[in-house]
């Protein structure tokens, strides 16, 4: 996961790595979360992709919530720039990118989702 806030890109600075976590740290197996969503009636159909949810390992390398990364946000976490997150900031982009690959086995992934944080709406 890559964090870029909105002073990063305007200084056309790249975004910077947050974590990264891995599939064997999740607490239940792919088989076990289509099981368990087939036994719930899900008509599953092959393409079809599943949310795991936050993956986050033992290492804090590997705390895929920025949550987990600065303690409940007492911990400030600092980026290269000098600025520092203990949540997102409006204009912040959340970047992530995921692949699986065994040995011998081709890589597949997903390419990469980002999103930028808007200012709330005024109502």
């Amino acid at each position: 996961m890559f964090l870029q806030t909105e002073r990063m890109r305007a200084a056309g600075e790249a975004e910077f790595l947050l974590s990264t976590s891995r599939f064997t740290d999740a607490y239940w197996a792919m088989s076990q979360l289509v099981a368990h969503q087939t036994s719930n009636g899900t008509n599953l159909c092959p393409g079809d992709l599943l949310g795991s949810g936050t993956l986050s390992g033992p290492e804090r390398s590997s705390q895929a919530c920025l949550l987990e990364l600065t303690e409940g946000g007492k911990r400030p976490l600092s980026l290269p720039n000098d600025e520092n997150r203990t949540f997102l900031h409006d204009g912040d982009t959340v970047i992530m990118r995921a692949y699986c690959e065994q040995p011998a086995g081709p890589r597949i992934g997903f390419g990469e989702c980002r999103t930028t944080i808007l200012p709330a709406r005024q109502l």
